[in-house]
């Protein structure tokens, strides 16, 4: 079975998800049983929907898609967990998911959601934190013996906000690290800002992380003990987040939309109640933020992007007609991309295993769209994006498509304060 290259992509969509501006998970519903941190007991009964699950779905997907998708797996055991990371063993996973214990706004069906991690057997779950909310987390490189998180557990009288709206992100978010039990939890930042969407470089030795202050975010850099901030980006209209490390080490992959874009949308919304996707375009960019080059280009969704271990793709998320969200695969040198899972329902967050192996994602199994999210694991060996393919560096930029009209704003990440 081969994903099938597609041009055809949605123009519009329903209302704009939320979610989709956060490179944090939507958070779920907690394992059952007992965690090796506590025990996970149920969330209290959802109140109302929230902003993933306004539109309802239909989940028959058409005939002619039977045999399209390669072979795919829901993890057994875990409830609803959307964002997902695989340790380097390839077998461990860390992600967020809804436990009782969380800190939860009272009448809102988002947050509510800890660190746990689990094998994609759906063995070995164990809770990482006991309190406040936490969101964005990863496996700290190269040996992945030590874990990355953030929380707001150290600021639970701050007011709650929402990970899925960037009008009112977590205030007082601080990312913190541990040991694989939830042991030796060391802060990393201190300061009332919200700060997430973290990962680490290759060698362990650096932190990368989104960080918001008076409504504008970028990406940053520390070292591993929270010494040495850098600032990555510096620009006013574009809103940076989820930096991934390349396999080469010296590039991150993310993702960024215009406030003044998105603002224009919802304007238009309120006014004619057309609903359109917030355009967003995937970049990499050198470590210390220079060379920042686009690798989609359409004016359209391109959110959630995962580079794979062969330096050469990418996998993320389109939007296809009928407000259906896919995974697709693409090549950082430019073309067409490649359709990797086939559902009516919400798929989404992908993010390989460290040999190329396997993928995980969000699959939605409620009746609106985006609701329901579960962790699926996705035999992708066919597609050869393996380590052994990496040729020791990353394609240094896409070609772009005929007759594309660059954005004359992408030149705003070349203007940096002096010395910076």
């Amino acid at each position: 079975m081969t994903p099938e290259s597609t041009s055809k992509w949605a123009a519009s969509a329903v209302a704009v998800l939320a979610v989709a501006l956060t490179g944090c998970g939507k958070p779920a519903s907690p394992p059952q049983g007992e965690a090796a941190g506590g025990s996970a007991a149920q969330a209290p009964a959802d109140k109302k929907p929230d902003a993933v699950s306004q539109a309802s779905a239909d989940t028959g997907n058409p005939p002619e898609w039977a045999g399209k998708e390669l072979p795919a797996r829901q993890i057994p055991n875990i409830p609803q967990a959307a964002e997902a990371y695989y340790s380097p063993d390839n077998i461990h996973v860390i992600a967020q998911t809804q436990d009782a214990a969380a800190q939860r706004p009272e009448g809102e069906n988002v947050g509510g959601a800890l660190t746990y991690t689990f094998t994609d057997t759906g063995e070995e779950i164990t809770r990482i934190n006991d309190h406040g909310q936490d969101a964005c987390s990863w496996f700290v490189l190269p040996d992945g013996k030590r874990l990355i998180w953030t929380s707001t557990r150290d600021h639970m009288d701050m007011p709650l906000g929402s990970w899925s709206d960037d009008k009112i992100y977590p205030q007082g978010a601080e990312l913190y690290t541990s040991d694989l039990k939830g042991g030796d939890i060391k802060r990393l930042t201190n300061n009332q800002y919200y700060e997430a969407e973290v990962t680490t470089s290759l060698d362990g030795k650096w932190v990368f992380f989104g960080r918001q202050i008076d409504g504008k975010m970028d990406i940053w850099k520390m070292r591993i003990d929270g010494t040495g901030e850098q600032q990555l980006t510096f620009t006013e209209d574009w809103q940076e987040g989820a930096p991934y490390p390349t396999p080469d080490g010296e590039h991150l992959i993310f993702r960024a939309w215009k406030t003044s874009e998105k603002t224009r949308l919802e304007k238009l919304s309120k006014e004619t109640g057309q609903h359109n996707q917030t355009p967003m375009t995937i970049f990499t960019m050198k470590t210390d933020g220079s060379d920042v080059q686009p690798r989609t280009f359409t004016y359209d969704m391109n959110w959630a992007p995962y580079p794979a271990p062969d330096g050469r793709h990418f996998f993320y998320v389109r939007v296809f007609d009928g407000n259906n969200w896919e995974v697709v695969m693409n090549d950082l040198a430019g073309g067409e991309p490649q359709r990797i899972t086939w559902s009516k329902t919400f798929d989404g967050f992908p993010a390989t295993s460290w040999d190329g192996k396997k993928l995980l994602f969000a699959r939605s199994a409620g009746a609106g769209m985006g609701s329901g999210l579960y962790t699926w694991v996705m035999d992708i060996s066919s597609l050869n994006v393996g380590p052994e393919n990496f040729k020791g560096s990353i394609p240094a930029k896409a070609e772009r498509p005929a007759g594309w009209v660059e954005d004359p704003d992408i030149a705003a990440f070349s203007k940096r304060p002096a010395g910076k």
